[in-house]
C-alpha cells in the first residue's frame, strides 16, 4: 500500500475536548496532513459537538488545514462563517442541501476547497452533476454522528466506483474516507483508491499503524 500520496486527517470528534491542543500536538507529530473537525448541528445527526467559535480559538495552534466537515442542516447558511473562522476545506452533506452547485461556488468564492459528502445509503449516480465542480468527496463508511463505529463493507465499492470515474473522466477531486478506519480497514480503504483517510478513534488509542 502506496501512503505516501495519501493524506492522513485525524478527527478532532475522538480527542478529549478538555485538550484540544494536545491532540492537534499529536495530530503534527504522528505526520497527520489535515485535521478533520466535524461540526454536528443535533438536527442532521443527533449529537452537538462544537462551532465556529472552537474553531476560531484552535486555529493559532497550528499551520495544518482545516477539514471541516458540517454535518448541519442547511449548511448554505454556515459557509461564510466557517471560512471565516479557519476552515481551508468546508464540506458539506448533499442530503443536507437543495442548491448544491451554488454551495460550491460559494465555498469557492470564499478562497476554500469544496467538498460533498454522502452518507452510506446515498449512491455515488447522486453526485454525478457535481463531480466536475468539486474538490473533495468524503464517503461515509459509517452513518455520521458517533466516532467509533464499524466501517461498512459495502461502501468499499463506492470508492472503487469514484476512482473509475473520476479517471474516465479526467476529473481532480480527491477521495476522502471517513468512518471506521482502523488497524484492519487502514489498506482496505487505502487499496481501493481514498486519498484523504479520515481516522479518529484509532488514530488516537495509538493502533493506526500509519506509515509514511
Amino acid at each position: 500500500m502506496d501512503t505516501k500520496s495519501k493524506i492522513l486527517a485525524p478527527s478532532l470528534l475522538s480527542a478529549d475536548f478538555s485538550k484540544l491542543d494536545d491532540a492537534i500536538k499529536m495530530i503534527e507529530n504522528k505526520n497527520g496532513g489535515a485535521v478533520h473537525i466535524d461540526v454536528m448541528d443535533g438536527q442532521f445527526v443527533p449529537e452537538i459537538t462544537y462551532g465556529q467559535p472552537v474553531i476560531r480559538s484552535i486555529r493559532k495552534l497550528t499551520s495544518l488545514p482545516f477539514d471541516v466537515h458540517l454535518m448541519v442542516e442547511n449548511p448554505e447558511l454556515q459557509i461564510e462563517s466557517f471560512a471565516k473562522c479557519g476552515a481551508d476545506w468546508i464540506t458539506f452533506h448533499l442530503e443536507a442541501g437543495v442548491h448544491a452547485h451554488r454551495i460550491v461556488q460559494h465555498i469557492h468564492e470564499l478562497g476554500k476547497k469544496a467538498g460533498v459528502s454522502i452518507v452510506p445509503s446515498t449512491p455515488i449516480s447522486a453526485l454525478e452533476e457535481l463531480l466536475e465542480y468539486v474538490d473533495i468527496i468524503l464517503v461515509m463508511t459509517v452513518n455520521p454522528g458517533y466516532g467509533g463505529q464499524s466501517l461498512i463493507p459495502s461502501c468499499v465499492r463506492k470508492i472503487q466506483e469514484l476512482k473509475r470515474i473520476r479517471e474516465e473522466k479526467g476529473y481532480n477531486f480527491k477521495i476522502s474516507v471517513d468512518g471506521g478506519v482502523n488497524a484492519e480497514t487502514l489498506k482496505i480503504v487505502a487499496d481501493a483508491g481514498a486519498d484523504i483517510i479520515v481516522s479518529g478513534s484509532a488514530f488516537f488509542n495509538g493502533s493506526l499503524n500509519w506509515n509514511f
